[in-house]
């Protein structure tokens, strides 16, 4: 599986580019700014990539910005976002593109390397990876009005278990109860969303990013 890696920070790229070769990934090109993350995406059209939100030159959005403008130009890449900030505007642009695989992760609350590893190959394999915080954040935005608001506060959170990537069973563990009435919750979630029942997995991922669409 070939990856590409944004980070300016020396160390950490380092890290990551041993961390995904010893798990199996294929480090085509690891980067340090905006332009040359770009360039190396067009180049190599990986599996997928794992990018910084703030790289040179204007160190604030770039990272997702280029992301952005790659799936423009190279419709589905998977791209999966590792950073110490969340960048609602286009954060919320990229998780609201229903092209490809997408994650957004939070540097300080990766505390289990096989986690990531595997929300590398969810986002590389066109899943999603979201973490929890991340979500919350974005949600906030969002009005009173809008579908957050006919939630109840446990589905408010076992919708963000599900954007974490845990099935009904896993949920239902965390939560300590049992997994007939996660799928309550879960129905009562797609129902409340507009989300009718259908074979496709992806409605998870939709009872998710309907939160994000403006």
């Amino acid at each position: 599986m070939r990856v590409v890696i944004a980070e300016d920070l020396a160390l950490l790229r380092d890290g990551l580019i041993r961390l995904l070769s010893t798990h199996g990934f294929e480090v085509v090109e690891a980067v340090d700014n905006g332009p040359m993350l770009l360039a190396a995406l067009l180049k190599h059209r990986p599996d997928v990539a794992v990018v910084d939100v703030r790289l040179p030159p204007t160190q604030t959005d770039e990272g997702l910005r280029i992301a952005l403008e790659a799936r423009r130009r190279v419709p589905g890449l998977p791209v999966l976002i590792l950073s110490q900030y969340v960048e609602q505007l286009y954060a919320h642009e990229l998780l609201s593109d229903r092209s490809g695989g997408v994650g957004y992760l939070l540097k300080d609350r990766v505390g289990d390397v096989e986690q990531f590893v595997d929300s590398v190959r969810t986002v590389a394999a066109g899943g999603t990876a979201m973490d929890a915080e991340v979500i919350a954040q974005l949600l906030t935005r969002r009005g009173r009005d809008e579908p957050l608001a006919g939630l109840t506060p446990r589905e408010q959170e076992v919708l963000g278990l599900m954007a974490e990537g845990l099935s009904n069973h896993a949920i239902a563990a965390r939560l300590v109860v049992t997994e007939k009435a996660i799928g309550k919750h879960t129905s009562s979630i797609f129902a409340k969303l507009g989300l009718p029942p259908s074979d496709d997995q992806n409605r998870r991922v939709l009872a998710v990013l309907a939160y994000l669409e403006s």
